[in-house]
């Protein structure tokens, strides 16, 4: 039997007038499997996460979430379908609390929608469940502080718990440590880890330390194109990602 695909691209290309980005990535993606996409400047990253979550529409090829296509699907219907995703740069409320941020967060997820009658403070199940995922990124203590005062650390964690708190099960993190010390990262790796655990994760990473060590599978995109998808040890051995990538990085990372 075969394994359940929580993500699955197939021939998927994306041009932009005649400049080809995309050239037939296809790659398929376990429920709850933890995947790193590496690759060189300019390989079409950003632009193939800019695909999966809505924000392009391919030019062919299909995206399938949970077996369903969702190709040229708007954000907020793929988000609604269970897949969440966060930035390089911080899109925080940044005069509102780290609660309150979280909270806007889990209202949509919940089904509320706008109703003027409605006071937040009596919604519950909403508070608790925005209480549950501010424990979770390690801010509890932190909640009423606003988003504005939060260390960059802090903000990067309230950042991805604002992508986790909908519920979604496939959880893409643009670049996550990005910016922080090395102490920092690797308690952020470790922070991901743990509110990771059980969904299917896609994250787009140039520090190798923190691929190696939070990946199940790495996946290296050169010129628009999966060249490799497969273990750690078994990237790191591939003379094609050798002479197309790794090679390259970890010497410069050595010095």
């Amino acid at each position: 039997m075969s394994p359940a695909l929580a993500l699955e691209l197939r021939d998927l290309r994306k041009s932009f007038g005649r400049t080809e980005i995309i050239r037939g990535a296809s790659l398929a993606v376990e429920k709850g499997e933890r995947v790193a996409i590496i690759g060189p400047n300019g390989a079409g990253k950003s632009t193939l996460f800019n695909l999966i979550s809505g924000r392009f529409e391919p030019t062919s090829g299909q995206i399938l979430l949970n077996g369903d296509r969702i190709e040229g699907l708007a954000p907020y219907a793929i988000n609604r379908k269970g897949l969440a995703r966060s930035f390089q740069v911080s899109n925080l409320f940044t005069r509102l609390s780290a609660f309150e941020n979280i909270r806007c967060a889990v209202l949509w997820g919940m089904g509320y929608r706008y109703a003027f009658w409605k006071f937040l403070a009596d919604l519950r199940d909403a508070n608790e469940r925005a209480a549950e995922v501010l424990a979770m990124i390690k801010l509890d203590r932190r909640r009423d502080v606003l988003a504005m005062n939060l260390t960059y650390a802090e903000q990067r964690a309230l950042e991805i718990g604002i992508t986790i708190a909908g519920g979604a099960d496939v959880v893409l993190l643009d670049e996550p440590t990005a910016g922080m010390s090395r102490s920092e990262t690797a308690r952020f790796v470790e922070l991901i880890r743990e509110i990771t655990v059980g969904k299917t994760l896609l994250t787009v990473e140039h520090d190798m330390g923190v691929v190696f060590g939070l990946a199940d599978k790495i996946a290296v995109l050169v010129y628009g194109e999966v060249i490799a998808f497969d273990t750690p040890d078994a990237v790191r051995a591939d003379r094609r990602v050798q002479e197309a990538y790794l090679g390259a990085v970890l010497a410069e990372e050595a010095h």
